[in-house]
């Protein structure tokens, strides 16, 4: 986790120091611990955190980054298989907890043919930005609004 401002490094659980309503982000770390519970010490401190950021009215804020890293955290560190990993991220998202950024993200998790999830994520984010995404990827080329490059 990157420095926080004024505490020597320390985090201080707080939230964002923004204009406006406070508003917390969530990062991978925090997202794996809360889902699958381990470390258990760990776990315990990210949901006391998430309980007072909603019973304060604090937005809580995940974002497609997150959400690719945990999934690919799940299958890799803790051998969730990747239908179950992608179906855990949706009902998390859609918990009506948290706020996926950029919203439109929530599409990708509700697909499971084609592309893969990080493709999507990536043709999503492009898309909300009003751009084409190009690509050699078989699968994502075929994606509404991408292009396929093909070789030779």
């Amino acid at each position: 986790m990157g420095r926080a401002s004024g505490t020597g490094g320390r985090q201080s659980g707080g939230a964002s120091s923004g204009v406006g309503r406070a508003m917390i982000e969530l990062d991978t770390s925090a997202v794996v611990r809360l889902l699958v519970g381990l470390p258990e010490a760990r776990a315990r401190v990210a949901r006391r955190r998430l309980e007072r950021a909603v019973e304060a009215g604090e937005p809580v804020v995940v974002s497609d980054l997150v959400v690719a890293e945990t999934y690919h955290a799940l299958q890799h560190h803790y051998a969730v298989p990747k239908m179950e990993a992608r179906a855990i991220l949706r009902r998390f998202v859609e918990s009506g907890i948290v706020q996926l950024e950029p919203p439109a993200a929530s599409g990708a998790l509700a697909s499971a043919d084609g592309a893969g999830l990080v493709n999507r994520l990536i043709h999503l984010r492009y898309r909300s930005l009003g751009a084409v995404t190009v690509t050699f990827e078989r699968r994502q080329g075929s994606l509404e609004g991408a292009s396929r490059l093909r070789s030779g």
